[in-house]
This record gives structure tokens, C-alpha cells and sequence, in this order.
């Protein structure tokens, strides 16, 4: 008897897949790099950094146009990734896209006004307008029909290829900020132990949670969702979900959550109480 497709469709750990197309990535190997991060992104499509090496994959495979896409939606989704706008501007460069590569280098122009060369990002922005300036300049008049793959542009190994011991660093520090409600400075701790280990759950729920706590009840919701796509029974996400939809005035959403706690703590939980006691109060996001 055939399994239904519930049952039957390829299950993925996002975090292990993440790590094995970094290490991929690394070794060159853009093949498996690039169905790794595709893998990754079936569970969490609101990772700018895996859409960024997402795009990485497919610059080494030389499919200019698909990588193209995918650092588009790495600046989209993170507006401040300055690695996913200069390989944007080189990739249009490179496609011979010279009104396409402006655009990026008067987004890339735009931040460095903003920052005034004394953020901590001057030195990037500095190189990423320089880089993408030269490659438009290199543009043929008029353009080729035949773009040729361009040379991979790889970011810094801090950021990219960064270890273990600085992710989990990364992650302990975000916790003790959330414990101080720094939530602003406890999302960028949590999207530098991403770029290590990808979409884990526990790193996901606490984005999750932050963003709540700032009032950007979307974006926080996504992050839940995405916790729960790569681990499904991971009470955490599923107690800060519920707890969210207490927030919204989703009670019937919320009681669902405290259902699925209560299947799996059989013999109670904290999660499941703590839940249970924000149904019971009716919270509202004043009130917190």
C-alpha cells in the first residue's frame, strides 16, 4: 500500500543541511552546496544569510540569473547584509545589466551616507561600492549576449565559516540580553550564531520571541512558524506561539497550541502551564 504524502515526503533536519552546505560551500563543491541550502530553505524561507549562500552556490555552478535571485531576496529580507548587495551589483554587472547594477550601487551609496564612514560597517560598504563601481565599469558597450560566469565573491570567514565555540558564544550572549529585554541587540547576537549553525529551532523561537517582545507580531510569527517546520514538537516555539495569539485575541489558535503541549506532557509541563495561565488571564499585549 502506497504511504500518503504526509508520510512519504523527504523529511530534512534544516540545521544539519545548513551545516553540510557550508561545508560544501567551503570545499567548492557548489553542487551539493546549492541542494543543501534548498533543503534548508523548504523549512525557513525567511533566512536572508541562507539565500545569501543560497546564491553563492548557484554564482560557483555559473547560473548568474538564479543566483541573482536569491541575493535580491537576501537584501530584501535584510536590508543591512552588505555582502548580498555588493554580489547583487556584481552579479547584474555580470549579467551586463548596467541599469539593474546602478540601482544596487545607489542602494549600497545610500547606507554609506547613512553611515558617514564611522559605522562599524564603513570598511565593507567602502569595498562593496568600490567593487560593484568597477565591475560596471567593465560592462561591454554594448553588452555581451553570452554573460560569463564571474569569479565567486566569498565574504569574510568570520561571518561565513565562523566556529562552533562563536555560535554557541553568540547564542548564550542573546539569552542573557532577552533576560535584560535588549531585544534589538539580542537579534543581532541571534542572526550571527544563524550564520553558524542555521535554522535551529532554539535560535529561531528566541527571534520569535524577540521580535514579539518589540511588537512586530508578523515577523515574529514567522520565526514560530519556521521553529515548528524544523522541529515540530519543540515546546518552546509552540508555548510562545500560543502566547502570541493570546497577544492577537487568537484564543481558539492559542487553545490549539496548549492542546499540542498537553499531547506531549502527558505528565505536565512548564510550558504547558505557563500557557495555560495566559488563556486563563487573557492577556493583552498592554498588559505584559
Amino acid at each position: 500500500m502506497p504511504q500518503s504524502p504526509s508520510t512519504s515526503a523527504p523529511q530534512y533536519d534544516p540545521a544539519a543541511e545548513y551545516r553540510a552546505g557550508v561545508a560544501a560551500l567551503e570545499a567548492k563543491d557548489y553542487k551539493k552546496a546549492k541542494t543543501s541550502f534548498d533543503h534548508v530553505l523548504s523549512v525557513t524561507a525567511i533566512d536572508a544569510n541562507v539565500h545569501y549562500l543560497a546564491g553563492m552556490s548557484r554564482t560557483g555552478l555559473g547560473d548568474l540569473k538564479g543566483a541573482r535571485k536569491f541575493y535580491a531576496r537576501a537584501a530584501k529580507l535584510d536590508s543591512t547584509m552588505i555582502a548580498a548587495w555588493r554580489d547583487l551589483g556584481l552579479t547584474d554587472a555580470g549579467l551586463g545589466n548596467a541599469a539593474k547594477a546602478q540601482e544596487t550601487l545607489a542602494a549600497i551609496r545610500g547606507q554609506r551616507t547613512t553611515c558617514a564612514e564611522t559605522c562599524a560597517n564603513a570598511a565593507d560598504l567602502k569595498a562593496a561600492d568600490e567593487a560593484v563601481a568597477a565591475a560596471i565599469a567593465s560592462i561591454p558597450v554594448p553588452p555581451a549576449k553570452d554573460a560569463k560566469p564571474m569569479s565567486m565573491a566569498v565574504p569574510p570567514a568570520s561571518l561565513l565559516f565562523a566556529s562552533a565555540s562563536f555560535g554557541d558564544g553568540q547564542y548564550l550572549a542573546a539569552v542573557a540580553l532577552i533576560n535584560e529585554r535588549r531585544y534589538e541587540d539580542a537579534i543581532a547576537a541571534l542572526k550571527s550564531a544563524q550564520r553558524v549553525f542555521g535554522a535551529h529551532p532554539d535560535i529561531l523561537t528566541y527571534l520569535g520571541f524577540s521580535n514579539r517582545k518589540l511588537g512586530r507580531y508578523e515577523a515574529a510569527e514567522s520565526y514560530y512558524r519556521a521553529a515548528l517546520a524544523a522541529a515540530p514538537g519543540h515546546r518552546g516555539a509552540t508555548e510562545y506561539f500560543g502566547e502570541l495569539m493570546v497577544e492577537r485575541r487568537d484564543m481558539k489558535g492559542a487553545q490549539r497550541m496548549l492542546a499540542a503541549l498537553d499531547a506531549q506532557c502527558r505528565f505536565g509541563c512548564t510550558e504547558a502551564e505557563e500557557l495555560r495561565g495566559w488563556i486563563a488571564a487573557g492577556h493583552s499585549p498592554h498588559s505584559l
